[in-house]
């Protein structure tokens, strides 16, 4: 860089500084990604010059969920995240849901402590709105208003995630109406590997991992075992009670996750995935536990999947898979029984995409059978406590990358043997407009199916009397990227607006067998408008990571803010490594909201500060600790649930050479 530039840099970044201490704590989480877009500007200061040599932007990374084929990031047509296994294993507390809830778009909802229900709103729609993928097996309950057990995964058997939000059904059918999931579990990397991890920490907590993968000849194989344990807290405060006797509610987890493949030959693969995992966590069913009363969620899920894929020729590619999907859900008081719900989904795929030539695109095509079943008591007494369906689906994709510009045309048609047929179609398109700078529009519709319970208990309209039909969406958006050397910073502005949207009112009284103050029927409107900003960036030796997210999740005929979502929250993380040492410090906050669509209970507002630090001992020994809720911030994201108060954690990790 030539030394005229060098003043201007140093001027603009004494402007920055100054800028910066000015900024309180309070508003230091929402003023971040102004930061950020700051910092992005000068990208060509010296710092950001030295930093260019430290590693590929992200968007260099290739992604599946997007289209069900892979893509370079770059050519995404989405707003997208993937997290690495270095992310993950930066998280101290939690589960999946705890790493969602520190990424743009997502908010958690959870009844206590990382085992217990937990729901999760990405861009403010409902948590059945949000597909979960397991390895591209699909998690989902049919019990109730539905949507994924997002409590019942647990960190260690996670090798990486991709988020893609917005409306998705053109690609995956049912339930991506607000944004899709993908866990990848752990596989193996080629050379034989083995990985040990433990921790210990408050709470009561102890957890520990173990990893192995390898080659056998044509074989791979990866498998992984893990436990944790936790005499937890109390998660019903009640106040000014003498009589209250508080208790303790812990958790426990058991997960195993194994993977196998054959390579038949170049061009053919064969592959096993199987996942199990078990949480056994105590809850309080009533605000006022009695003494020597034990209330428990048991949660088991499974997942299998069996793969082919097959490269033809330098042009086509195939995958036929077929997946299975167990979730047990059973609530029990002193080890009785007080509910017990299983669902059970099955899915058949085939899906291959075809290169017309290097002007020309993909094409991709899917065929696909999901079959549901769900075992409940609460189902009507004519279908014996079980009740299933299916649903046949096909699908196309046209995808086209011709020099600065992307272009994307998805269209799916799904027959479920319940209502009958739904369309779907989503139409982008992405410019490259300048060097590091890429534009994109997109817009799609969605659908989400009734739950099995919604259709067949005795909330559900009766013989005779019309079906529920789906819930719709309809989705548009436009975004921003900018990517330079360690420098990355996306702008995406959203309409999302979901109709006969399936609830609970005393209104469809008269179309149901039982009534319990009202029956299951299309009745809600929502819109769900929004601006997400985040970014990334190294200055002055530090590494910079900052999202902040506006929302308006709104009712249309009340035209109150949907319970349990805040108007505005962000994250902002400041991350430093020396030499062996790596150090983080991330603020988490969220805005107030209400626990009711009435908007008549408020919640308070609250912002969680979590610190961790790493320690390299070698090439095989590392050490962590995280303190999670350092301030011990005393909040609330359902009404009468405390969250976890300050937790400290400390982990090792070993890696020997074989």
């Amino acid at each position: 860089m030539t030394s005229s530039v060098r003043p201007q840099a140093r001027t603009q970044a004494r402007a920055f500084l100054s800028a910066a201490r000015s900024v309180s704590l309070r508003t230091l989480p929402f003023t971040a990604p102004f930061a950020l877009t700051a910092l992005a500007a000068l990208s060509q200061t010296p710092a950001m010059a030295q930093t260019a040599a430290m590693g590929p932007s992200k968007l260099s990374s290739v992604v599946v969920t997007a289209t069900r084929s892979k893509l370079d990031l770059n050519q995404v047509l989405a707003d997208v995240t993937v997290l690495t296994r270095a992310d993950i294993e930066r998280q101290g507390f939690g589960n999946l849901a705890d790493l969602l809830s520190r990424q743009s778009c997502v908010e958690i909802v959870r009844n206590g402590n990382p085992g217990s229900s937990t729901s999760l709103f990405t861009r403010g729609a409902n948590t059945q709105h949000t597909l979960l993928l397991v390895d591209g097996v699909r998690m989902d309950t049919q019990g109730g208003s539905g949507g994924p057990a997002w409590e019942a995964i647990p960190l260690s058997m996670i090798e990486r995630v991709e988020i893609v939000r917005g409306a998705a059904s053109s690609v995956y059918g049912s339930d991506a109406v607000a944004g899709v999931v993908q866990v990848f579990t752990r596989k193996s990397t080629g050379k034989p590997l083995v990985d040990f991890g433990a921790g210990i920490g408050s709470l009561g907590t102890v957890k520990a991992d173990f990893n192995a993968s390898g080659l056998l000849g044509d074989f791979d194989y990866a498998l992984g075992l893990a436990t944790e344990y936790a005499e937890g807290f109390n998660i019903r405060k009640v106040s000014n009670d003498p009589a209250y006797t508080p208790d303790v509610d812990g958790w426990r987890n058991h997960s195993l996750n194994a993977r196998l493949g054959y390579q038949l030959n170049r061009q053919h693969r064969a592959e096993l995935v199987h996942t199990t995992s078990s949480t056994d966590a105590a809850y309080d069913a009533s605000a006022k536990p009695k003494t020597g009363i034990d209330d428990r969620n048991l949660h088991r899920t499974q997942i299998t999947r069996a793969l082919w894929s097959a490269q033809w020729n330098a042009d086509l590619q195939t995958e036929l898979s077929q997946g299975v999907s167990t979730e047990r859900y059973e609530t029990q008081t002193n080890k009785t029984s007080t509910y017990l719900t299983e669902t059970r989904v099955r899915q058949t795929a085939l899906n291959g995409s075809y290169k017309l030539g290097a002007s020309l695109g993909q094409i991709n095509g899917l065929l696909e059978r999901r079959s549901d079943e769900l075992v409940n008591s609460g189902l009507r007494k004519e279908v014996g406590g079980r009740a299933d369906r299916h649903q046949d689906a096909v699908a196309l994709a046209y995808l086209l990358s011709l020099g600065s510009v992307d272009f994307q045309l998805h269209a799916r048609h799904d027959d479920d043997s319940d209502f009958g047929g739904t369309n779907t179609g989503t139409v982008a398109a992405g410019w490259r407009f300048a060097s590091g700078w890429r534009s994109w529009a997109s817009a799609g519709t969605a659908f989400r199916a009734p739950t099995l319970y919604q259709i067949f208990s005795e909330y559900g309209p009766k013989p005779g009397v019309a079906p529920l039909s789906p819930e719709r969406g309809r989705n548009t958006e436009l975004g921003l990227n900018y990517s330079s050397g360690d420098s990355e910073l996306g702008l995406t502005v959203y309409n999302n607006r979901i109709r006969d949207l399936i609830t609970w009112d005393s209104g469809f009284a008269a179309n149901c067998v039982s009534t319990f103050g009202g029956c299951y029927g299309n009745l809600a409107k929502v819109k769900l408008r929004g601006v997400s900003l985040q970014g990334e960036t190294r200055f002055a030796g530090l590494r910079l990571q900052g999202t902040l997210d506006w929302q308006d999740p709104r009712d249309v005929a009340s035209d109150k803010i949907l319970g349990r979502r805040s108007r505005t929250h962000g994250t902002l993380r400041v991350e430093k490594t020396l030499d062996q040492w790596t150090a983080g410090a991330q603020v988490q906050a969220n805005g107030k909201r209400f626990d009711d669509h009435a908007n008549t209970r408020p919640m308070g507002g609250y912002a969680l500060l979590n610190l961790d630090a790493g320690y390299r001992i070698n090439k095989q020994l590392r050490v962590q600790i995280n303190l999670d809720n350092a301030l011990n911030k005393d909040y609330e994201t359902a009404k009468g649930y405390a969250q976890a108060p300050r937790t400290v954690l400390f982990s090792l990790r070993y890696s020997p050479e074989l």
